[in-house]
């Protein structure tokens, strides 16, 4: 497993511009997509970058409840599935808006809107770097 993270974290360096759930430049962790303990395997496809905050909230979840609909539905894959069908930005950019029962569920499950990583979107958004040109959203 060390030498797959290794390989990972050397190839990809350079892409880890910001937690592939929250949007967070913090320093980061790599990420189980589905986790060891459900089976998941150290393999790209498996593994994303994470902030420490969403890695902790998640830990081994794979699923969480919809607030809207209050059924059971899949966390949000970044692997499989694009940032902005499922999430967009409040006004200000500070949060992130749940658009789809996956997005919401996310949302509530990785808190995404922590009160710490939505002072340092404000922040990075008052000096022109939030948020990332891949992940604005579309409304």
């Amino acid at each position: 497993m060390l030498v797959a993270v290794l390989v990972i974290v050397h190839k990809y360096y350079d892409l880890a511009i910001a937690c592939a759930s929250c949007v967070s430049p913090e320093s980061f962790t790599i990420e189980h997509i589905k986790p060891r303990q459900a089976g998941g395997e150290t393999i790209l496809e498996n593994l994303a970058w994470s902030c420490f905050g969403c890695n902790g909230y998640k830990h081994a979840k794979t699923q969480a409840i919809d607030p809207e609909t209050l059924e059971k539905i899949e966390l949000y894959n970044p692997r499989l599935q694009v940032w902005s069908e499922h999430f967009n930005w409040s006004d200000d950019f500070t949060q992130v808006i749940g658009k789809t029962p996956c997005g919401r569920a996310t949302v509530e499950a990785l808190r995404l809107n922590r009160s710490g990583v939505v002072n340092l979107r404000r922040l990075l958004f008052g000096a022109n770097l939030h948020p990332p040109a891949n992940m604005e959203g579309d409304d």
